[in-house]
């Protein structure tokens, strides 16, 4: 079997925005096509936003603009995420991780993101792992970053 998985963001406008901001933090290599390359007029509100996008490279995603959503507010999109007591309290049905194997690699992921994010978790050790952290970046998409554990 051949299949893959890929996560695929929903944006209110900022698609193209999102796609060169996790290319810079990430690397690896964005195609992009807006809905005018798919046929609708030139001028037509809405046919600059990005109807397909993707990075491919070390984190694979994709990305799409919402037909006639246009907004910078990414509240909608990300919901709220909070630590309380030790545990994540969310009304999110997911969160994108991403997972390293040393620190050093995570850390260089965390930085990255976290520019403009709102910190949920900072990047620290925990009971679990030599480096976990939680945050919600500037496009509303919250981001799980660890450590893979020691095994035994």
């Amino acid at each position: 079997m051949t299949l893959t998985t890929t996560t695929h963001l929903n944006f209110r406008g900022t698609a193209s925005q999102a796609l060169d901001f996790y290319q810079e933090v990430f690397g690896g290599e964005v195609t992009r096509a807006t809905y005018a390359d798919m046929g609708m007029p030139a001028g037509a509100p809405g046919c600059d936003k990005v109807v397909f996008g993707q990075l491919d490279g070390p984190v694979r995603l994709m990305a799409y603009d919402i037909p006639g959503q246009d907004s910078t507010d990414v509240a909608p999109t990300a919901g709220t995420t909070t630590r309380e007591g030790g545990a994540t309290v969310t009304d999110r049905t997911f969160f994108q991780s991403v997972r390293g194997g040393t620190l050093e690699e995570v850390t260089t992921c965390w930085e990255g993101l976290s520019q403009g994010a709102e910190v949920v978790e900072p990047l620290a050790a925990s009971a679990w792992s030599p480096g976990f952290g939680m945050l919600t970046d500037r496009f509303g998409v919250t981001w799980v970053i660890d450590v893979s554990p020691a095994r035994d």
